[in-house]
């Protein structure tokens, strides 16, 4: 059977397994192929052969995920390879897989390898790695977006049919928008974080990208589940269920100058049915805590061993942000806190009137050669509606709204309260892809 790649995909290749007309090990062939016709591509740090895939095909699990493809990010632990975080210093063997990929294989799925990423997840652009910059499959050397770079590539070029990523900051959502696929950054603690490399412990989320939102939906009910060894694991809380959707739109967006992209994003906002705006000052206050605020110190509180012992293993834009942490002192973490729990509680009330609140994923794009010539400031500017989401305790689901007038990939992510996936799914089937098919 021939698969396109749309077809390379949780829902298509369960119906395919269910007819008869494909196999596993046909799958593992297809997406070894694949990979090996891409070339040199930097998405992939490590692999498994493809004798090593045929012999999982040979023992896979029945399950809801049987016999589907999956990339992880190099964050993440997964048995059998390195996990290096970007950095082949910091490398270790783990014993055993991160809780999101045992549970994953428990469904079925087939592990193929582990990708690129902005080192020690600190970034947005996925440039920030010794092992190569991922170009976004839209080429012209637009930068595929971080820090999950590889794991959105992979799927996005057909290699897997979906992969995990992490988000901290965004790195789930912006590689989504420049990949054109789904990114979504489910609320803090639904997924194990139990083997995954921290970034900013209290923050971080394991991430799934697909190439559609019923695949999404698939692969987040296997991995939503609370872990006793991860101690920021959360069970899940009743939602009020899937729906349309009650949709803000925001007020006072900068789009830094990208009139195409600021075109593109109101586009897609004329066709949704509003209840009514908000301003984005105060999310991007919340955001810009954490980076430019003590959050900071908390990613160096995880890794400023490693970085004291081997400095020059870390690079150099890598270490002068994690280096920022020594700046801020406990009484400049409490005054954030109390911002913060400030800013949350006024969010909070966004949602007694609106279930989602619609933003552009990013503001802008820009290539390879214009991320290295200001690498921290174009940085910060891809995280301008992302980099709150966390911080606030907000769900998040980034989703493909076509191209720009002049070619780029445009994408808009819908926010909602914790445990709020399975609305803002919904309301993305009927207001967003439907706007840009």
């Amino acid at each position: 059977m021939q698969l396109t790649t749309a077809a390379l995909g949780v829902r298509s290749l369960r119906a395919a397994y269910r007819a008869g007309t494909l196999t596993p090990h046909e799958v593992v062939d297809l997406v070894a192929d694949r990979i090996a016709g891409r070339g040199a591509d930097a998405v992939w740090i490590s692999r498994f052969t493809r004798t090593e895939l045929h012999e999982q095909a040979a023992a896979l699990l029945p399950g809801p995920l049987y016999g589907v493809p999956f990339a992880v990010k190099d964050n993440i632990d997964v048995a059998g390879l390195p996990t290096t975080a970007a950095c082949p210093t910091f490398a270790y063997s783990p014993a055993a897989d991160a809780t999101a990929v045992r549970l994953l294989r428990e469904a079925g799925a087939l592990v193929v390898g582990k990708t690129n990423l902005d080192q020690f997840a600190t970034g947005l652009n996925g440039t920030r790695s010794p092992y190569g910059a991922p170009e976004s499959v839209f080429g012209g050397d637009l930068i595929s977006g971080g820090s999950s770079s590889g794991s959105a590539v992979a799927v996005a070029a057909g290699q897997v049919a979906f992969s995990l990523g992490t988000d901290t900051a965004g790195s789930g959502r912006v590689p989504a928008a420049l990949n054109g696929v789904v990114g979504l950054k489910p609320t803090r603690g639904l997924v194990s974080t139990s083997g995954v490399v921290p970034a900013c412990r209290s923050l971080d989320c394991v991430s799934v990208f697909t190439r559609d939102l019923d695949d999404a939906a698939d692969v987040l009910a296997v991995l939503a589940a609370p872990d006793p060894a991860d101690p920021w694991s959360r069970p899940a809380r009743a939602s009020r269920g899937p729906g349309a959707g009650r949709l803000l739109l925001p007020t006072g967006l900068d789009f830094v100058g990208d009139t195409a992209m600021e075109a593109a994003f109101d586009a897609v906002a004329r066709g949704v049915d509003a209840v009514g705006t908000t301003p984005v000052g105060p999310l991007c206050e919340a955001g810009d805590l954490l980076y430019a605020g003590p959050w900071v110190a908390e990613r160096l509180a995880g890794l400023e061993s490693f970085l004291v012992e081997h400095p020059d293993d870390v690079l150099p834009v890598t270490r002068a942000v994690l280096e920022q942490g020594r700046d801020h002192t406990a009484v400049d973490a409490f005054r954030a806190r109390h911002r913060l729990q400030e800013l949350r509680a006024r969010t909070d009330r966004l949602w007694a009137d609106a279930d989602a609140l619609l933003l552009p994923t990013v503001p802008t794009t820009f290539t390879r050669a214009q991320l290295a010539e200001q690498p921290v400031a174009r940085n910060l500017v891809l995280g301008r509606y992302t980099q709150f989401a966390n911080l606030l305790d907000l769900a998040a689901v980034a989703v493909p709204a076509g191209l720009t007038d002049d070619g780029r990939p445009h994408g808009v992510t819908l926010l909602g309260p914790a445990f709020s996936e399975d609305r803002l799914l919904s309301a993305a089937r009927q207001s967003i892809t439907r706007e840009a098919a």
